[in-house]
């Protein structure tokens, strides 16, 4: 008798808008998603022969459907796990036994999203143009979206919540279910009118939650913690505009800022291109950028022993968190692309450009006195991961030590901090050329 192994595997999730796409493939079809984690202690599946699972995702009620399928079960002498209850524990209540149940939403559920949006606050529309409904004739390219705000702490805010928490676990890295019981968290939802279907009035198209925190003596502080534009709609812009909705309220509300809690690369990018676009149009920033970009032109800065790091005046920081609500941390990011964008030609300059953000990097990883000794960093060795075996320390008013790093260490040193350079650079021209496309 042959005995199954365990294996890794994914979830194909197909999303669907009607009851006619389910169990066809006109779906939409997210990648497979790893669902190990969900399964026991060791995160393990054992006792299946050729599994695999498709679940089928309603974006008018988010209700969900699992299809299992497998070419045989084995029991290797760790039982054949129970793919059920892992199952529940992803998708909750919205987890329905058959396909027909699936199919029975797409009536019965056909108003939830409409009902549950009906008490928020409608806050701002915008024409975006119509890539979802591909049957629109050529005079209806675009359609309305609008953000809604709810407080969480509403029963309906918190039900359509509880929905969503499947996409959340699945789809948002390291994002836990927030605690909809908490009036401090509040949902911001994009909203889109469905032309093609009329019965079905909304559509939602992404949302995000922010939580409210009181500022002393009498502001807020407003932090995103999950952002995310459901799979069929991403790439279109949705997620750009909500942190567009979410920056003019942090102004209009005079907040003291807006932060996000552990952004992951793409959503930085987005974020800073939205930020671009508010510090461009703000002249206190564009004064001093002319005077930074005037010192970085007179010369030879990769010449000299220490460079100046080029940092914005403290009083142009606090006003910028004060008009704008944008912290100094997203700040100094976006001023170095701004002092980028302020060189012409970019080429005659680039060197010495390069030396500030290398110097920037160099401080930001070992600490801003790098460029005269100090502190160092070196392996050590360990029984445990060797790659994060380290030590660090900083020798008196930089003086010379007993401990020194070998060639190979120094060698290493130098060429992480370099990939660190270079992809900071790339993405610098990333931004800037995005920015300057918006501009003209």
């Amino acid at each position: 008798m042959m005995v199954s192994a365990f294996f890794i595997f994914g979830v194909d999730g197909v999303t669907v808008s009607s009851k006619e796409e389910v169990g066809t493939s006109n779906g939409y079809c997210i990648s497979p998603v790893d669902l190990n984690s969900f399964f026991g202690e060791d995160g393990k599946i054992y006792g299946y022969q050729g599994l695999k699972i498709t679940v089928w995702i309603s974006i008018i009620s988010f209700h969900a459907y699992a299809d299992i399928s497998f070419d045989g079960t084995c029991d290797g002498g760790k039982g054949i796990t129970d793919l059920k209850p892992a199952l529940q524990s992803i998708f909750g209540e919205t987890l329905v036994e058959t396909k027909d149940d699936l199919l029975q939403t797409f009536s019965t559920e056909s108003h939830f999203l409409s009902s549950v949006v009906s008490n928020g606050e409608k806050l701002q529309y915008k024409a975006f143009r119509d890539d979802i409904n591909h049957n629109c004739s050529p005079e209806e390219t675009t359609s309305n979206v609008e953000v809604v705000r709810m407080v969480v702490g509403n029963s309906a805010a918190g039900h359509l919540y509880s929905r969503l928490v499947p996409l959340v676990l699945l789809l948002v890295d390291g994002s836990n279910p927030i605690d909809v019981t908490d009036p401090s968290w509040e949902l911001y939802l994009l909203i889109q009118k469905n032309r093609d279907q009329p019965t079905t009035q909304n559509l939602l198209l992404g949302f995000t939650a922010v939580y409210r925190f009181y500022h002393y003596p009498d502001s807020s502080r407003l932090r995103l913690s999950q952002i995310l534009v459901l799979p069929p709609y991403q790439h279109r812009g949705y997620g750009g505009y909500l942190v567009e909705v979410l920056s003019n309220i942090a102004i209009s509300e005079d907040v003291y800022d807006l932060t996000v809690e552990e952004p992951l690369d793409y959503f930085q990018h987005v974020r800073t291109c939205v930020d671009m676009k508010h510090l461009l149009a703000f002249n206190p920033v564009q004064e001093a950028i002319k005077s930074a970009v005037l010192q970085l032109k007179r010369g030879k800065l990769s010449k000299k022993t220490h460079t100046p790091r080029f940092m914005p005046p403290p009083d142009v920081v606090d006003n910028v968190r004060k008009s704008l609500k944008i912290n100094k941390k997203q700040f100094l990011q976006c001023w170095e692309i701004l002092v980028y964008l302020g060189l012409d030609p970019v080429d005659k300059y680039m060197e010495d450009y390069l030396t500030i953000i290398s110097n920037r990097v160099k401080a930001d990883i070992l600490g801003k006195d790098s460029e005269i000794a100090g502190k160092q960093v070196i392996q050590v060795p360990s029984i445990h991961d060797e790659e994060v075996s380290f030590v660090m320390f900083r020798s008196r008013n930089g003086a010379a030590t007993g401990v020194q790093m070998d060639k190979d260490q120094t060698k290493t040193q130098e060429e992480q901090l370099q990939q660190l350079v270079d992809e900071r650079i790339k993405e610098i021209k990333l931004i800037a050329e995005k920015v300057s496309q918006q501009r003209v």
